[in-house]
């Protein structure tokens, strides 16, 4: 998906505080696509003070919609630079395009990973059979030595993995215990280039899990179907993985509530997290993590870059190569399949961008 706002933020990060005794509630910002008949999103990241959580950098939560009345999802072809996209849904089915050649239906238990490297365009169409679409889109800044790579996309199948109540689908990277490879088909995990976690955690009523975690990492879990509860035990507290007695499931510590849409922060230095579901109600959760990304970004649009100048000759590029000329053998290229014209990019603030740290 595109962040297809017509005046887009300037999104700029680096070193951010990680370390936190208690979760941090992360509030959804409303979000419409554009058009007479917008799609509207939930996004988390990025927000002010809390722009990446590992190199997860960019969260869109959507739906449940009824795609009669929304129109669905119809993002025509647009570029991307120095991430990866991962679509991941609930329901519904989205056909992908992009300007390697490759077309692809995403659908739920599967993930659609897209790796932009030095720039590509890519299309996504919720598919003619689709009555309601739900799910999220995820963006994964690449570090600096990989973010010049030629583009490429992948497509994985995703089985579940029984964790305490808990079935747990790990879709990028690996979680401890469950490593990636065990929940995806034979054609092995997708490609990831810092450490990182993307997985999603289903409960039934009354359920709960003890989820181990990297400490390594900062995570953040988006609540897709809630109430749910977290517990995070209290860093001098934390159980190791020696404790023969131990019950992690009735550890003590902090234990924040998080609703439908919000994204619930934990800092580095946690082995894991108690999640329980409403004596009434299932919970479904996105758990995304990595370690500190460390490095200064400018977010625009649908760039990722280091400065103000590279974001303005990305621009400059789509709208010379594919809006004006067509150019199937510029830095984006062209996507084939696509019904429709390519997405104009807005105008460039009038004030440079810069990145903070």
């Amino acid at each position: 998906m595109s962040n297809l706002e017509r005046d887009p933020v300037e999104s700029v990060s680096g070193p951010e505080p990680t370390h936190a005794a208690a979760i941090q509630v992360l509030a959804p910002r409303d979000v419409p696509l554009g058009g007479p008949r917008a799609m509207r999103v939930r996004r988390t990241l990025p927000q002010r003070g809390r722009t990446t959580i590992g190199a997860w950098c960019f969260v869109d939560h959507y739906g449940p919609d009824d795609v009669a009345a929304s129109g669905g999802m119809l993002v025509p072809p647009h570029p991307h630079t120095g991430l990866q996209t991962v679509s991941w849904l609930f329901e519904g089915e989205i056909e992908h395009r992009d300007s390697t050649g490759s077309a692809e239906f995403v659908r739920p238990g599967a993930v659609n990973l897209m790796t932009a490297g030095r720039g590509i365009a890519h299309s996504e169409v919720s598919t003619p059979a689709t009555t309601r679409l739900h799910g999220v889109q995820l963006w994964i800044a690449l570090p600096d030595a990989s973010r010049g790579i030629a583009p490429f996309f992948e497509h994985a199948q995703v089985e579940p993995v029984v964790v305490d109540d808990a079935e747990v689908r790990v879709f990028a990277g690996s979680l401890p215990g469950v490593e990636a490879s065990d929940g995806l088909d034979q054609e092995g995990a997708v490609t990831v280039f810092s450490p990182l976690v993307g997985a999603q955690v289903e409960l039934p009523a009354g359920g709960e899990a003890w989820i181990e975690l990297d400490p390594a990492f900062e995570h953040g879990l988006l609540v897709d179907l809630g109430p749910l509860t977290a517990t995070i035990p209290a860093l001098d507290d934390e159980p190791d993985d020696a404790r023969p007695d131990a019950d992690p499931l009735a550890v003590a510590g902090h234990t924040t509530g998080l609703a439908r849409g919000e994204l619930g922060y934990i800092g580095v230095g946690h082995e894991g997290v108690r999640l329980r579901a409403g004596a009434d109600a299932p919970a479904r959760a996105v758990l995304i993590g990595g370690t500190p990304f460390g490095e200064e970004l400018v977010m625009w649009w649908n760039f990722i870059g280091r400065d103000h100048d590279e974001i303005a000759e990305f621009r400059r590029q789509w709208q010379a190569d594919v809006i004006a000329a067509g150019d199937a053998d510029g830095r984006f290229g062209t996507v084939d399949g696509f019904d429709g014209a390519p997405l104009p990019a807005p105008e460039l603030p009038t004030v440079r961008l810069k990145p903070r740290s």
